[in-house]
């Protein structure tokens, strides 16, 4: 069984989270690699796909990738963001993954807080439409943390459990 763990990262948080799950994944044949160093994915039986949620989103690199999966592949997501695990914001982008990939085999879906830019913060903080999320994110700035690399491997192990049952 072929494994890939990819990822799109900008400030490193995600490529933290797709390290911890690699390491958690014990089949001897599985790679990780940048998204855009992914060259053919019709030889992996199972996809992690990481990346970072912008603007209650998937990343248009990411969307892309998505979209050009193979039907009936199994595909995880994983996903680093500023928003408290479980919030609205980070729901929203899921549920936007999920939207691009109405022809694959969805396995499950784990996010966790990451460091957003203090540029980016500072460019949102006097919209009004942002400012909550903006003082949310600011808490995010030790994440993803010892804890959230832990909960992300025993995601992965879970998701390949479940991998393995589906035909």
């Amino acid at each position: 069984m072929n494994i890939l763990v990819t990822y799109y990262s900008e400030t490193g948080n995600t490529e933290k989270v797709a390290r911890a799950i690699f390491a958690q994944i014990q089949q001897p044949e599985k790679e990780i690699s940048p998204l855009a160093e992914v060259a053919e994915v019709g030889r992996y039986d199972i996809i992690f796909c990481g990346f970072p949620i912008k603007s209650h989103s998937v990343p248009g690199k990411t969307a892309a990738f998505i979209k050009g999966l193979p039907g009936g592949k199994k595909v995880a997501f994983f996903a680093t963001h500023g928003s408290y695990r479980g919030g609205a914001l980070a729901v929203q982008a899921f549920h936007h993954a999920l939207s691009l990939a109405p022809h694959l085999k969805i396995l499950g879906t784990f996010g966790c807080r990451g460091k957003v830019p203090p540029q980016v913060l500072e460019e949102l903080r006097d919209n009004a439409e942002h400012r909550a999320w903006v003082e949310e994110a600011q808490t995010a700035g030790n994440h993803p943390n010892e804890e959230d690399l832990q909960d992300a491997g025993r995601w992965a192990r879970t998701m390949m459990d479940k991998a393995l049952l589906l035909p």
